[in-house]
């Protein structure tokens, strides 16, 4: 049985940088995607980032050239770096990979 805990949230001014962690127990089994989504308040859940069964990398428009996924096969940890943040980025981050879902982890943008 996978589990998926998310780290690496907290607040930063507009601007700033902040790098989330998804650590996985278990047998992840491949083919899977591995990825980041977030709900911002009042919002649905949205798509973030995923690395795709092929290691292709996919972005949501609204994170290109700001967010990089990466990922640590040999510890098991995906990553996210989230760079130039913009107060509409604040939501809860969770990381989702076969067919499993983390708790999540909030992201505050505000100065």
């Amino acid at each position: 049985q996978v589990q998926l805990e998310e780290s690496g949230g907290g607040w930063v001014q507009p601007g700033g940088s902040l790098r989330l962690s998804c650590t996985a127990s278990g047998t992840m089994f491949s083919p899977y995607v591995w990825g980041w989504y977030r709900q911002a308040p009042g919002k649905q859940r949205e798509f973030v980032a995923q690395f795709s069964p092929t290691y292709t990398t996919e972005y949501a428009d609204s994170v290109k050239g700001r967010f990089t996924i990466s990922r640590d096969n040999a510890k098991k940890i995906l990553y996210l770096q989230m760079d130039s943040l913009k107060p509409e980025d604040t939501a809860v981050y969770y990381c989702n990979g076969a067919q499993t879902w983390g708790k999540g982890t909030l992201v505050t943008v505000s100065s």
